[in-house]
C-alpha cells in the first residue's frame, strides 16, 4: 500500500497560487510566460541615426525613448545605459527606477508613442550648460503603464496620459549620445 502524499509534501514541491499567479521562490508573482522579457523585442537604430545631423539626432533621441520603454517591459537596461551617457541625471534616475521594479517585481504591457516632434534645435553651452556639439530634441507622447507587479501586488493600468520629453543628443566618438534628459507628465 502506498500512502497518500500529505498536503505539506505536496506544498514544498509547488509555488503557492495567489490571484492567479504563482509565487517564486523570492516570493515575488512569477511573471506570465505569456509575457515573458523574451517576447519584447529589442529596438533597432535607423541607419540615418548614426549621421551627425539634426535628423540623426531626433532619430537617435526616439530611439533612445524606445530602448527606455523596452528596459520598463524587459529589465535590460544594458542597451539604455549604451546610448546614456554614465553619470547623467536621466540615466542614473531611470536605470535606478527600473532596476529597482524589477528586484522586486516586474512590468509588461507598457506602451509609448511619440506623437508629435516640438523642436528638434541645437543648444548652447551658455543658454542650457549643455556639452558642445548637442541637439535638443523634444516631442510629445502618448504612454499606458501596462501592468506592474511589485512582491505579490498586481496592478493594471491602461489608461493613456501624455507626456513631454526633452532630450540632449551630444554628438561624441562618431555617435550619438544622450547626455541629459526629462520627462514631465503633462496630466
Amino acid at each position: 500500500i502506498n500512502p497518500t502524499p500529505s498536503a505539506s509534501a505536496t506544498a514544498s514541491t509547488e509555488a503557492a497560487m495567489s490571484g492567479g499567479y504563482q509565487i517564486g521562490p523570492d516570493g515575488i508573482l512569477v511573471r506570465p510566460a505569456e509575457h515573458a522579457a523574451s517576447t519584447y523585442t529589442k529596438p533597432e537604430l535607423p541607419e540615418e541615426a548614426k549621421q551627425n545631423t539634426e535628423r540623426g539626432a531626433e532619430l537617435a533621441a526616439e530611439y533612445a525613448f524606445s530602448l527606455l520603454i523596452y528596459a520598463w517591459n524587459t529589465g535590460d537596461t544594458q542597451p539604455l545605459a549604451e546610448i546614456t551617457e554614465s553619470g547623467d541625471g536621466f540615466r542614473e534616475t531611470y536605470i535606478d527606477k527600473i532596476k529597482e521594479s524589477y528586484a522586486s517585481g516586474w512590468t509588461y504591457g507598457m506602451r509609448s508613442s511619440i506623437t508629435r516632434i516640438i523642436r528638434v534645435e541645437p543648444v548652447s553651452e551658455q543658454r542650457w550648460g549643455a556639452q558642445p556639439n548637442t541637439i535638443g530634441v523634444q516631442f510629445k507622447t502618448t504612454t499606458t503603464n501596462g501592468v506592474t507587479c511589485t512582491n505579490r501586488r498586481v496592478t493594471t493600468d491602461e489608461s493613456e496620459y501624455g507626456s513631454s520629453v526633452t532630450l540632449f543628443m551630444t554628438w561624441k566618438n562618431e555617435h550619438w549620445v544622450v547626455t541629459d534628459g526629462y520627462i514631465h507628465n503633462d496630466n
